[in-house]
């Protein structure tokens, strides 16, 4: 058996079972499922088909496509209550005699609005047997990470062709409403914080998250929280660490979503046309377990593991050949499965090694130095342009990297002249990519020294202490933000809370015991306080890791990561790049 989801999968799937397959009548009844795009996704992210039968359920469709009519079935409906799928519900009621289901019980991920009430009233009313909103609108993408569900936020949040319109309002009022369906699933009505500048992003936010969960928690009926939790919600922009969205990271996902081509956590191994897909998931134990580690350190311990399960046997002996692995597998279905994934895992470190080693090394130094302001021995860089300079004359390196180290360039010094900018762009031949760099203005990053206000930098915490590889020296900024807000060091005029009245936080240590419906989930944590912190413009690898490794080292505090979507340094380059673009080239268009 796979094992159990944890965190934030397993609570949305607690509150899914309870609240719609516990809510909609008799266990011996088989049903089907009907989900449009979005309810799709959050399903698989939070559940297998087996979940699914185990509650009755035998056929999952999409409420948008043409189904043969099941008649003598019920059909529960877990839809988003957009046009589209609202449309996909009244179609299958039309009329009576040419119902495709028995009866339709509909649950709206959140809010539906009135127009589109009524639409069903006056349409379907007679087919429905319950019409509920569950309030769960973002994605539970690992234990303890969340995105929204938000398409193009980046270009929304950011772009000056939407800034002050109704375009960016909506998405501002979207992601708000999405953040207080996570707080309910939590149970948690947390003082909200933002970082007070250079953009008014995170302050606007902020406020209409605090608006909005004072609003959810005076009508919500059932909810036993009306007061503030011991909890903390933290709203930053992505301006604010820009460096951990551009560095090479050398943490194993990190890195392996940086320079493999990972799309929608697949990947794919072995030779061309006989290609394997493996699923980079948290039901892999392994993966769970070395996912944060150095790839220093998972090159070392994937060989170990497969020595380990051969030597239980004694099949092999000496060195492991993939002839002598392939017996193995034979005479050991029990460990099958074991050595599947650990070859996987190999797999996926070598070909980040083969990334690595002709290239990415020496990139790596120059990019440390330029981020931190000191070489491997603490000494300062006195001429960031020497450090830089090797990489731009490098031809081995893609475009994409020479943009990294230069923006690297810029970041450290705060922003550079028009000149030297107009000059770097040139020498190094990136006309056509010149946005991804200069765009950065955009976010409220200084780019050009002289028209950009200094940028106040968040004080930065001494590691010098801690034990690191001399590529990996840097340490995200929300890192130190993390630990702080656990320490209550977080400065009020920095970062002020949106409420009248803040709770008393005590994220540290334990906290007052207070009243909450029992939950497995919840008791593992009695005593404990959750930071909640929320990146506007999408979230790193290395950033999602911190939240990891924050919770292990304060264990009274549990953090919780979100954002509006996960970024590799690649495609936040592109997004950059797209701001300057008109809305109809970037956009999809709403529903």
């Amino acid at each position: 058996m796979a094992p159990a989801v944890r965190g934030l999968k397993s609570l949305v799937w607690q509150k899914l079972k309870s609240s719609i397959f516990d809510d909609c009548g008799k266990e011996d009844e088989w049903k089907i499922i009907l989900l449009d795009d979005y309810t799709t996704k959050l399903l698989s992210l939070c559940c297998k088909m087996t979940d699914l039968l185990a509650e009755g359920i035998t056929v999952v469709e999409n409420v948008y496509k043409n189904r043969e009519p099941v008649p003598h079935m019920k059909a529960i409906y877990f839809i988003t209550p957009t046009k589209k799928s609202v449309d996909g519900l009244i179609d299958d009621f039309i009329s009576k005699s040419s119902s495709r289901y028995k009866a339709a019980y509909v649950y709206f991920t959140d809010f539906c609005p009135d127009n589109l009430f009524n639409k069903i009233k006056s349409s379907c009313s007679k087919s429905i047997r319950k019409c509920k909103e569950i309030n769960i609108s973002f994605f539970p993408y690992e234990s303890q990470v969340f995105t929204l569900n938000v398409p193009d936020a980046f270009y929304r949040c950011y772009s000056p062709t939407l800034e002050k319109t109704k375009d960016k309002d909506a998405v501002m009022e979207a992601m708000a409403e999405q953040i207080v369906t996570l707080c309910a699933t939590l149970e948690e009505n947390p003082g909200v914080r933002c970082k007070s500048t250079p953009s008014d992003n995170a302050s606007k936010l902020a406020h209409l998250v605090e608006k909005n969960l004072e609003n959810y928690y005076k009508t919500d009926e059932k909810s036993q929280i009306k007061a503030k939790t011991h909890s903390q919600l933290i709203i930053i922009d992505r301006g604010f660490d820009p460096v951990s969205a551009v560095l090479h990271e050398l943490t194993f996902q990190a890195m392996a979503y940086d320079l493999l081509p990972i799309e929608n956590d697949t990947y794919k191994h072995g030779p061309a046309g006989k290609e394997r897909e493996a699923i980079l998931e948290e039901d892999d134990e392994l993966w769970v377990k070395i996912r944060h580690k150095h790839i220093a350190d998972v090159i070392e311990e994937i060989p170990k593991l497969l020595k380990e399960v051969s030597s239980k046997k004694k099949a092999t002996e000496g060195k492991l050949s993939l002839s002598s692995l392939a017996q193995l597998m034979k005479k050991m279905p029990h460990y099958r499965k074991e050595i599947t994934r650990q070859v996987v895992h190999l797999n996926l470190a070598e070909d980040c090694m083969s990334k690595f080693k002709p290239n990415i090394e020496r990139l790596c130094k120059t990019e440390q130095d330029l981020a931190l302001g000191t070489d491997a021995e603490g000494q300062k860089v006195k001429d960031s342009m020497r450090v830089l300079l090797p990489v731009l004359l490098n031809k081995s390196h893609d475009n994409y990297d020479k943009i990294r180290a230069i923006l690297l360039y810029i970041f450290s010094t705060n922003g550079t002249t028009q000149e030297n900018l107009d000059k770097l762009i040139q020498n190094v031949q990136i006309e056509s990519d010149s946005d991804m760099i200069r765009n950065w203005k955009y976010l409220d990053v200084p780019i050009i020294s002289s028209s950009a206000v200094q940028q106040h930098k968040q004080p930065r915490r001494d590691r010098s202490s801690e034990e690191t590889f001399q590529l990996s020296r840097w340490t995200p900024v929300i890192k130190d933000v993390m630990e702080d807000a656990i320490e209550n060091k977080l400065d009020s005029k920095d970062w002020p809370y949106c409420s009248q009245c803040p709770p008393t936080w005590n994220g540290s240590g334990a906290v007052s015991a207070r009243q909450k419906p029992k939950a497995s989930y919840q008791d593992e944590r009695k005593s404990s306080a959750r930071l909640i912190v929320f990146v506007i413009g999408g979230i790193t690898y290395s950033e999602m890791r911190s939240a990891y490794e924050v919770s292990q080292a304060y264990k009274s505090c549990e953090v919780i990561i979100g954002s509006t979507h996960i970024l590799t340094p690649r495609k936040l380059l592109d997004e950059v790049k797209s701001l300057s673009k008109p809305k109809d080239t970037v956009c999809i268009k709403d529903e």
